[in-house]
């Protein structure tokens, strides 16, 4: 009798109290501050770098970002934990960034005299009678980001610096992306306040105090990633593990509860006993993990939820200096590229030769379009191309580069995310040891510091406390500017009832109301 063929032993699972699923700002500030209140954690990154979006990428030696990061906050907690994390790495470096917009470049945030100065008297006057026109008879629904904007600033400033710029990020029309998305990422701006404020000063109450952080910011010295890797650093010195190239595949739940990850690995796939879970992943990818599948309108709000795909060309040119900018906004219809960042200007050590300068020029594109599948070449050519349309590096010669492609970089806010938003926590609000953070894990636009708030509640949820993580970022009061005192994200927020609901346009980081900072 022929003997039994040997069987290969499946290996036991393996044990951990509490995962955190990816190594983005959310995940590792999770993890991190785990560590401080003294508990370890895993944290499993699909990517063979820290960092999510906030990486930093390098090319023979030239480092680069993957959409530019600022670090600025109004939370005093996350910048200590910089602070902390980085110490004197942690540089402070000046702003300068400009609309590109019919070859000529205008303030950013915009300023009013400068914005219709440059876009001469007959313009100038076509946009006052526009603004004056949407004061008067504005649309009574705001439904769309098209809407909000045009009651706000005019139809005319809304072609000119909002739309082709968004439509460019977004792929879409602005008549169909959310005005709820506009009132998160968009100061109100009074036009003739600001223009008052500008020609005779800005009214201001005798002893009020306006803070701005529009003309510098935080930046660590050889990029964003720099932060992310030294916080890895610090989570193994602590005892907690960060693993790279683990891929989640599957989260098996059981009774309201996750009982054990899948991971794929260089050795196979695993399986993962967990008593905890803190995910980053993607809301729609989430979904599609789960086992048991969660029911099929559950799926069906997943499959709506769409997200913007992101691409960078690299640029190396023979050239010390080309403009004083951090980064410029494109306007121009003419050209695909939509945000061009200067690396050097943010910090010097980003590029190792001084006679040189990088540059990155940054598509939005979804995955299997034409840009995203382009070949490296092409693309090179093409920003090589579009960089002298503008006539930003005239004279200088491009002697390398690069591409880089980002997978979901920004969750979409379509008419669609807030009904499939709803239905999803619903659902994942049952699996009581599951706590979605960050950007995607929320499908909300968080800047990186609130993200990291996100990861810091999920943390003190598992030492004792009960914050709403889906809190944070509901303020509208917070980009660019403050009143006095900074207002932080409180260490401990009570349960909301209700859900609460690169940038968008040109003018999403906010505006100067009134012209006071």
């Amino acid at each position: 009798m022929d003997a039994a063929p040997e069987r290969t032993p499946v290996p036991a699972p393996e044990r951990a109290g509490c995962v955190v699923v990816g190594g983005g700002p959310a995940g590792l500030t999770a993890a991190y501050e785990l560590s401080k209140l003294g508990r370890r954690s895993l944290v499993l990154e699909a990517d063979r770098i820290v960092g999510g979006i906030s990486r930093t990428a390098q090319h023979e030696g030239y480092r680069f970002d993957v959409g530019g990061h600022r670090f600025f906050t109004k939370v005093p907690y996350v910048q200590q934990l910089w602070e902390e994390i980085l110490g004197e790495e942690f540089l402070t470096r000046p702003r300068l960034s400009r609309i590109h917009y019919r070859g000529k470049l205008f303030d950013y945030p915009l300023k009013p005299l400068n914005a219709l100065g440059g876009l001469g008297p007959f313009e100038a006057a076509r946009v006052g009678l526009s603004y004056a026109r949407a004061r008067l008879f504005p649309h009574r629904d705001e439904r769309t980001f098209e809407q909000w904007v045009t009651n706000r600033f005019g139809r005319r400033l809304f072609e000119i610096f909002f739309k082709t710029y968004t439509e460019k990020v977004w792929g879409m029309s602005c008549s169909e992306i959310s005005a709820e998305w506009a009132a998160q990422r968009i100061k109100d701006l009074d036009l003739v306040a600001a223009v008052r404020a500008a020609l005779f000063g800005s009214g201001r109450s005798k002893g009020e105090v306006i803070t701005t952080l529009i003309d510098e910011f935080h930046y660590p010295r050889r990029g964003p990633g720099q932060m992310w890797e030294a916080c890895t650093e610090r989570l193994r010195a602590a005892g907690s593990e960060v693993r790279l190239g683990a891929r989640v595949v599957g989260l098996e739940h059981e009774g309201g509860r996750v009982r054990s990850l899948r991971v794929r690995g260089d050795e196979g796939e695993s399986r993962i006993e967990v008593e905890d879970v803190i995910s980053s992943l993607p809301l729609r990818t989430l979904a599609r993990m789960l086992d048991p599948a969660p029911p099929e309108a559950v799926l069906r709000a997943a499959e709506r939820l769409r997200y913007r795909d992101f691409l960078t060309v690299v640029l190396v040119l023979e050239a010390e200096e080309l403009f004083p900018d951090n980064w410029i906004y494109v306007h121009s219809p003419d050209v695909q590229v939509g945000r061009i960042q200067n690396y050097k200007n943010w910090s010097p050590d980003m590029v190792p030769d001084a006679a040189h300068t990088t540059l990155g020029l940054e598509y939005f594109v979804q995955a299997g379009d034409e840009l995203w599948n382009a070949e490296d070449g092409s693309l090179l050519e093409l920003a090589e191309r579009e960089i002298g349309v503008l006539g930003l590096a005239r004279g200088a010669r491009v002697v390398g580069g690069t591409v880089l492609r980002m997978p979901k970089a920004y969750p979409v806010y379509d008419d669609a995310y807030t009904s499939s938003l709803e239905v999803l926590r619903a659902w994942l609000g049952e699996l009581v040891n599951l706590q979605q953070v960050g950007r995607n894990g929320q499908h909300r636009y968080n800047n990186q510091d609130h993200s990291m708030m996100t990861g810091v509640l999920a943390a003190r949820n598992l030492c004792g406390e009960s914050n709403d993580i889906w809190s944070v970022n509901v303020e509208q009061e917070y980009h660019e500017e403050g009143r006095g005192a900074e207002r932080a994200v409180p260490t401990r927020v009570q349960p909301a009832g209700a859900a609460d609901a690169p940038g968008g346009g040109a003018l999403g980081d906010g505006l100067r109301r009134a012209e006071r900072a």
